[in-house]
């Protein structure tokens, strides 16, 4: 008969007292490898980077809130005008004023600052850009002779010619272009009062007309307007009660000088001097008389010639010639021959411009008016 197998007893959990230690220890362990790993399993830091730096914090006040500016209301903007699109244009030459062929007038006077620097100076200088830096100013050049004060020749004989009319022919030369004109003097002689007017004009260029009228005395001439007239008319009145010259050109008045005459009447005093008294204006001696244009006044001085045959239009006379000299850069050369024949009537003038251009006109013709 077989041995049956001792039945098994099971075995009994530990207790809980063990199991606290065991996980103590456990724990302990832990703790003692973490703490000397470094030094066991590594290399040692060094004792400056050991060091823990503090950590200083500071405050900053931040300041106190300022108050908005109120805010303004928009300016309403301008209207501007829309800006068209550039478009390519065709140029057409600027139709030529019939003043600026025909007898041509003074150029406009220019400020004394102007008169100083050389001719090309403005042209530099409007043609540099504006820098920071201040340019050299150009060298000066001498400024031109002032005008000369009023200056009358006295008048000692005066012999005026009847009225009359006078045509010319006249040719003359504008900005490089040659032209031909007909010019014509008419002069009424009332023996108290006058009125000379020139005309010229030129086909296509059209028409100018200078004219005087005033007094006649024993002095001669005594204007009291003169005008000039293309396009516009500008006129200067002499008002010897108010004592002086005004202008409707926007120039101030003058004073009014004794036998002050315009660029018309200037021809005919002219002639009446030398008519009177022959003798007293031999070659050499010099007339001056004060003469008006249309925006100002200057001192005409005429250098008496010798007499020669000249050849006109009209034909062969004996003239006798006065001539007056630029004394300034813009001053008009004038040159007028008075025929004795005709009682010292112009027969012949030119006038010739700074730059070269010219007019002459010479007699064609004398009827009555």
């Amino acid at each position: 008969m077989s041995r049956l197998p001792a039945p098994q007893t099971p075995h009994s959990a530990p207790p809980w007292g063990v199991l606290g230690l065991l996980l103590a220890g456990v724990l302990a362990a832990h703790a003692l490898v973490l703490k000397t790993s470094p030094t066991r399993f590594g290399p040692a830091l060094a004792p400056e980077a050991q060091r823990t730096s503090a950590f200083v914090t500071r405050r900053i006040d931040m300041p106190p809130p300022v108050a908005a500016p109120p805010v303004q209301p928009a300016a309403k903007a301008a209207n501007k005008p829309s800006l068209k699109k550039n478009k390519t244009q065709a140029q057409y030459p600027r139709e030529q004023a019939a003043t600026e062929f025909i007898a041509p007038p003074d150029p406009e006077p220019v400020s004394t600052e102007e008169a100083r620097l050389p001719d090309h100076a403005t042209e530099t200088a409007a043609a540099e850009p504006e820098t920071g830096t201040a340019a050299a100013a150009p060298a000066a050049s001498a400024p031109s002779a002032p005008p000369a004060g009023p200056s009358q020749t006295p008048v000692t004989a005066m012999a005026l010619p009847a009225s009359a009319r006078l045509d010319y022919q006249m040719n003359g030369s504008a900005k490089g272009l040659n032209y031909h004109a007909n010019a014509e003097l008419v002069w009424h002689n009332t023996g108290s009062s006058y009125d000379a007017r020139m005309t010229i004009s030129a086909l296509f260029l059209g028409s100018r007309s200078l004219s005087s009228q005033g007094q006649l005395g024993p002095d001669g001439l005594a204007p009291q307007r003169f005008s000039d007239k293309s396009r516009s008319e500008v006129a200067a009145h002499f008002e010897p009660d108010k004592g002086q010259i005004s202008f409707s050109a926007n120039t101030p008045t003058l004073p009014w000088v004794q036998g002050a005459q315009d660029r018309v009447s200037v021809f005919l005093q002219l002639g009446g001097m030398l008519a009177g008294q022959p003798d007293s204006f031999a070659p050499g001696a010099s007339i001056s008389l004060y003469t008006v244009g249309p925006r100002d006044a200057d001192t005409w001085t005429f250098l008496v010639e010798a007499e020669a045959q000249l050849e006109l239009p009209m034909g062969t006379m004996r003239t006798l010639k006065l001539t007056r000299q630029p004394r300034r850069e813009y001053d008009q050369k004038v040159e007028i021959w008075f025929a004795p024949a005709l009682g010292y009537l112009p027969v012949r003038s030119k006038i010739t411009q700074h730059n070269g251009d010219f007019i002459d006109q010479q007699l064609r013709a004398v009827s009555p008016p």
